[in-house]
């Protein structure tokens, strides 16, 4: 009985432990990514990035300033900023799908294709596309935290909600009853009680 409890105790923090490092399915919830606006911003939105599309400039710069190890990386216009931010909130974005929002106006930005691990530059090139962003809460403020590709060109639905900032009080975080909370209740039901 002992070791029963023992096993199901371990499947429980499985369990739960799954549950704490998934995704979220909707945009602006808690975030479990402390450091993601910053990561998010120290990838797309550098000062000094070359002004041109010069191989031999973006090589150097990104040898400079890390990213080998990244095959794709596009970079967005540091005068941007508050625009990008934009999209994870009623004005600028639309939920698009799981915790991402998708912007409403298009935006220009360079992105570089390398050879991994060489910085060796396969291809560079302005693109001008609806940004995908995935938004959560940090500081309690919707912000984001990954750069989705667009490599199909959507553009928001206009039926879509607008993707909501938590400040605004629209948006409550979902709780959606998985396989993996019944499961854990059950669990914890049979530790609690013995069965």
């Amino acid at each position: 009985m002992a070791a029963l409890r023992g096993f199901l105790a371990l499947a429980v923090c499985l369990l739960l432990g799954h549950q704490t490092f998934a995704k979220n399915d909707a945009p602006c919830q808690l975030s479990k990514w402390n450091n993601g606006y910053n990561t998010f911003v120290k990838r797309h939105i550098r000062d000094g990035t070359p002004a041109s599309l010069n191989n031999n400039e973006w090589e150097k710069y990104i040898k400079n300033n890390g990213g080998c190890d990244r095959p794709t990386q596009s970079f967005l216009h540091p005068k941007d900023l508050d625009r990008v931010k934009d999209v994870c909130t009623n004005r600028g974005g639309k939920t698009y799908k799981e915790n991402l929002c998708i912007s409403k106006q298009p935006f220009t930005f360079v992105t570089v294709r390398s050879q991994p691990g060489t910085c060796g530059i396969k291809s560079i090139r302005e693109e001008t596309k609806h940004l995908i962003l995935a938004c959560e809460v940090l500081d309690n403020q919707c912000l984001p935290v990954h750069f989705e590709g667009n490599p199909d060109h959507l553009k928001p639905n206009n039926n879509a909600k607008g993707c909501q900032d938590p400040q605004t009080g629209d948006h409550a975080p979902s709780f959606k009853m998985t396989w993996f909370w019944l499961l854990s209740a059950l669990l914890v039901g049979l530790f609690i009680y013995g069965y």
